[in-house]
């Protein structure tokens, strides 16, 4: 039995719907083997797929204008190998809004290594999507003692390393898709941004998290030292990031870019509030984003029995829901889209 989809405001989508309308123009533009080669479509940090159903359903529906119903597509979602691959399967088969259901010439496969080597065959992929993948660093450079994010941090060095291992990891990023994409293939990210003063958004919601964290250090749930130790391996990048490896040509590994766009998407979350007026659900639908994408880092720093998790997890949920229960306040939230090509051989 399919299991129920939420309906409540969630963050991965904001911005979602101005990314997949580039993604449908990608598809449009993109080359199409003959067959029985089939169109290869790549979702690079897929997750669990429950949020890729949309773009990669829009991508299918876009091919599927220039090819014939038989001609087979294949979307190989991608992440890290301790990724959750047997729920992805398990929603590719049993989600109602699958393009397994809509589509019966479209397969499914799974690659689990990291995306900042290259993973897939050269000259392979016709399109690819990513959607907040790229924010999360492939390491951590250092600890973020004095916050639970770095470009928050009061500390010049720690901000500093991650903003260099954030070049670095999307210099890698695109490096080894300039390898994968075929001539004439496309690639569309959707990330978090920073904008010109490095502020990252999400103000609020951080500031909560590390109210709750002190009021954990109290009660003795963590100690100060594991707080310390506690950071999340994000980062946003300014525009000017994401042009960097493209200069002074304009092109690097035979990609060019094609779109860069940075906007402060829509905080659908604020947005019910403002309607239903109800402040519990409001910090709670944010403190589950948080516990879905960032406890388990968090949770690394804890020492002892694995034991203590679920009630460190459960505190913090529980810590987070009242700080911004109590002042609900709109999220602020840049993302960046990117719209890199490869530039065909004739070119």
């Amino acid at each position: 039995m399919a299991k129920p989809r939420r309906t409540t405001p969630r963050p991965h989508t904001a911005g979602m719907s101005s990314a997949i309308k580039l993604l449908e123009l990608a598809a449009h533009t993109v080359p199409i083997p003959t067959p029985p080669h089939p169109v290869v479509i790549a979702d690079y940090g897929a997750g669990t797929a429950q949020n890729s159903m949309q773009p990669i359903n829009a991508a299918i529906a876009a091919v599927r204008r220039r090819t014939r119903p038989e001609h087979s597509i294949l979307v190989t979602h991608t992440d890290v190998a301790d990724n959750d691959f047997s729920t992805m399967f398990r929603i590719l088969e049993e989600d109602p809004e699958s393009y397994r259901h809509r589509d019966s010439a479209a397969f499914s496969s799974a690659i689990g290594r990291s995306f900042y080597s290259q993973i897939l065959p050269s000259n392979s992929v016709h399109l690819g999507w990513s959607a907040w993948a790229v924010a999360r660093l492939s390491t951590v450079p250092m600890p973020v003692t004095d916050h639970v994010v770095a470009a928050y941090s009061n500390d010049a060095q720690v901000r500093g390393a991650y903003a260099r291992q954030a070049a670095h990891d999307w210099h890698e990023f695109i490096a080894f898709r300039g390898r994968e994409l075929c001539p004439g293939g496309r690639l569309v990210v959707l990330t978090t941004a920073l904008d010109d003063e490095g502020d990252l958004g999400y103000r609020p919601l951080f500031r909560a998290v590390t109210r709750a964290l002190t009021e954990l250090i109290a009660t003795g749930v963590v100690s100060t030292e594991e707080a310390a130790r506690m950071s999340l391996p994000i980062a946003g990048r300014r525009a000017v990031d994401f042009t960097a490896p493209f200069a002074p040509s304009g092109r690097f590994e035979r990609l060019e870019i094609q779109h860069v766009e940075l906007i402060d998407a829509e905080d659908r979350i604020f947005n019910a509030y403002r309607s239903d007026r109800d402040a519990s659900a409001f910090g709670t639908r944010w403190a589950d984003f948080l516990r879905f994408t960032a406890f388990a880092d968090l949770g690394a720093a804890l020492e002892g029995a694995p034991d203590r998790l679920p009630v460190f997890y459960d505190q913090l949920h529980a810590g987070i829901a009242a700080q911004l229960c109590a002042e609900p306040e709109e999220m602020r939230i840049p993302i960046a889209a990117v719209v890199l090509e490869k530039r065909r051989t004739s070119q």
